[in-house]
């Protein structure tokens, strides 16, 4: 599954980022790297952009962009 499919307020570990060259290291900088617990807080009121907490501080991030990051979602 990919970070923009997952559900509001669902946990769910990062298991691989793609993208390419500049988007790629972008992602990294702002620390969604594998094994990183993250989780859905909000969605804008058109869908995009949507509000993560991550390393506990919250990121927006455009739903192109979370396209591009699988995750695996944590079970309770």
């Amino acid at each position: 599954m990919t970070l923009d499919m997952l559900p509001l307020g669902q946990d769910a570990v990062i298991t691989a980022v793609g993208g390419e060259g500049p988007l790629r290291c972008r992602l990294l900088d702002m620390g969604l790297i594998p094994k990183t617990l993250v989780r859905v807080e909000k969605v804008a009121p058109l869908g995009d952009p949507i509000e993560l907490w991550v390393r506990g501080y919250s990121l927006s991030l455009r739903k192109e962009d979370a396209h591009n990051i699988t995750v695996e979602v944590r079970k309770p």
